[in-house]
């Protein structure tokens, strides 16, 4: 395992009074001046705070092409991606363009089959697409589209124009699309590149309503409220672990917003619903670990095409029938994916890989029976596992000696993930087939044959571009509570703020006498703890309760621990729960 150092989070205490002055909670203003918050205005997450889509690249021309095809009644489809993030900006694109006026033209969509077509606009999906009846004249691709050069190409050459929204990096080549709609192609100037797909295909629906309204479609009292779809915008921004910078959080801030106010898609209520979750209470951690696992299994088992039907349903019985057939599929994945990661830590040899990472910066794994659907997921848990970025591959086709691996990978912060790969694909030419992605997460695909090659040249770059504060585990927290926050009230005030990634929920950090210690269903440490004193912080006059899930090791009698705090009304009484995160060893 790597080393691990505990730092808090630093923040300045003259910021802090500032947003405490202006009416902010004192804790949230310590926790917000810390996350980058300096400014009173900063803390507003209203939408008429959202940059304006004038300043993204294309896509005010992009909407007057989209309000002409609308015109003249051209036949479009949407290809999407396989998932979160695709699913929701497809239901976002097909709703959109049918509200703004698309009812009269057919709009329909298609996903990839991610186990025979691979990732994005690929010729394989331009020749189903041009099977559809009537044939569209438009593909729109959403949260892809942007490394589809062959794709593009072959479009043109059936008579099918290709509009790009993507927020995906650009390859070398750029595809010659009718029109690129994504924040992170070369030249746009857009302040924010963190957009999830999602999020560029939203812009573009204001910017398609904003050119109706100018050509006397609608009037600002007529013009179809296209902000009732960001529950959608929210849920896709989260489970892609965009970043949280000023501007996707006040999208996540109203999409939740108008979830717990009843302005929702039937298919998100019922995913709540199947997900026992309370859709009045929504919260990032719901959308993050709850909702979108659900949704992402169409994509990871069976077929996307349930996902999205799903979020299209204005029945809600139907969605209800679909939501719990996902909630069968999720359970499956689980299944799958345990046993994945207990045949990945057992190849590895956990107490061998201890020693080896001392030696290695990167994991690279395949199986003959692993499943491509969930790789990804399994990469994720090694990687924050072990800190170091992971790569897991499955077989594309087990029916073939010579097939191709396709694999899924994880990073750490501060390795860029995408650039790595890029680097490889410099230095060995034929090695990687295709591959695309951002810093955090990637996908490839390269032949089997080649595994250890590429596990050769991906280490020897890891180990190039990282160094021992890189692979060392940051546990970053945001200092002690004091014995009067451990409330309910306190917990609540927390859960309701939008965090995630870039804007990382609180954890706090305490010294605690552990006064027991149990397993609960032989797999989570539960504990009573009692806050110890320091000058400044009297001991909790009841003991706290503590969980530490898929921990079974029993912990020291002193303890200093990292820790969320939350809040737990089992059995309609209130009381809050620590959710222990780490132990400081070091400080025993």
């Amino acid at each position: 395992m790597s080393q691990t150092a505990f730092r808090i989070r630093p923040y300045s205490p003259e910021k802090a009074k500032e947003l405490s002055q202006s009416g902010l909670h004192p804790l949230l203003a310590r926790l917000y001046a810390a996350r980058g918050v300096d400014h009173p205005d900063a803390l507003s997450l209203d939408l008429k705070r959202l940059l304006s889509p004038t300043e993204l690249g294309q896509c005010l021309s992009t909407a007057k092409l989209l309000a002409d095809a609308i015109a003249a009644e051209t036949p479009m489809l949407v290809v999407a991606d396989y998932d979160c993030d695709g699913a929701t900006a497809c239901a976002l694109a097909v709703r959109g363009l049918r509200m703004l006026g698309g009812h009269k033209v057919k709009i329909d969509f298609l996903v990839p089959n991610r186990f025979t077509m691979g990732y994005g606009l690929t010729p394989e999906v331009v020749e189903l697409a041009a099977t559809q009846q009537p044939k569209p004249k438009i593909i729109i691709t959403v949260d892809n589209g942007i490394a589809s050069d062959t794709g593009v190409e072959r479009a043109r050459e059936l008579g099918m124009d290709v509009i790009i929204t993507d927020h995906h990096l650009p390859a070398d080549r750029t595809p010659k699309a009718l029109a690129i709609v994504n924040p992170n192609q070369v030249g746009c100037q857009f302040p924010s590149k963190a957009l999830a797909g999602v999020g560029v295909m939203f812009y573009l629906l204001i910017a398609l309503r904003a050119e109706l309204r100018q050509r006397g479609i609608f009037t600002a009292e007529t013009q179809p409220k296209i902000e009732n779809l960001l529950d959608l915008v929210a849920l896709g921004t989260v489970a892609d672990v965009a970043q949280l910078d000023y501007n996707n959080r006040i999208l996540v801030a109203n999409g939740l917003r108008r979830m717990r106010q009843g302005i929702r898609q039937a298919g998100i209520a019922a995913l709540f619903e199947v997900a026992g979750r309370d859709i009045g209470k929504a919260s990032t951690g719901d959308l993050g670990f709850a909702i979108g696992p659900r949704l992402n299994a169409a994509g990871r088992l069976a077929d996307m095409t349930l996902g999205i039907r799903l979020l299209l349903s204005d029945d809600a019985s139907q969605a209800l029938d679909i939501a719990q057939e996902l909630d069968r599929i999720n359970r499956q994945r689980r299944v799958i994916e345990g046993g994945m990661q207990e045949a990945a830590l057992a190849h590895l040899a956990e107490d061998e890989l201890s020693t080896a990472m001392a030696n290695r910066s990167s994991i690279c794994l395949w199986n003959p029976h692993w499943h491509q659907g969930v790789v990804g997921i399994v990469a994720s848990r090694l990687k924050e596992r072990f800190n170091r970025p992971a790569i897991v591959f499955a077989p594309a086709d087990t029916t073939d000696a010579h097939s191709q691996l396709r694999g899924s990978g994880r990073s750490i912060t501060g390795f860029h993930l995408r650039d790595a790969l890029d680097l490889v694909s410099k230095r060995e030419p034929d090695l990687i087939q295709k591959f695309g992605g951002h810093a955090m997460a990637a996908g490839l695909t390269i032949h089997q044959a080649d595994f250890e090659r590429f596990d050769a040249c991906f280490q020897a770059v890891a180990s190039e571009l990282m160094h021992d504060e890189l692979l060392t585990r940051q546990h970053i927290h945001d200092g002690a509570l004091d014995s009067s926050e451990f409330t309910p009230e306190v917990a609540d005030l927390l859960a309701n703020e939008i965090w995630g990634q870039g804007f990382p929920q609180p954890v706090f950090y305490g010294h605690f006498e552990v006064l027991g210690q149990s397993l609960m269903k032989e797999k989570h440490l539960r504990l009573q703890l009692r806050l110890l004193s320091d000058l400044s912080n009297p001991p909790t006059a009841k003991p706290l309760i503590g969980v530490w899930f898929n921990r079974t090791q029993s912990l020291p009698a002193d303890a200093h621990l990292a820790y969320r705090l939350v809040a737990d009304r089992f059995g309609g009484q209130a009381r809050v729960q620590l959710m222990i995160e780490a132990l400081n060893e070091s400080a025993i």
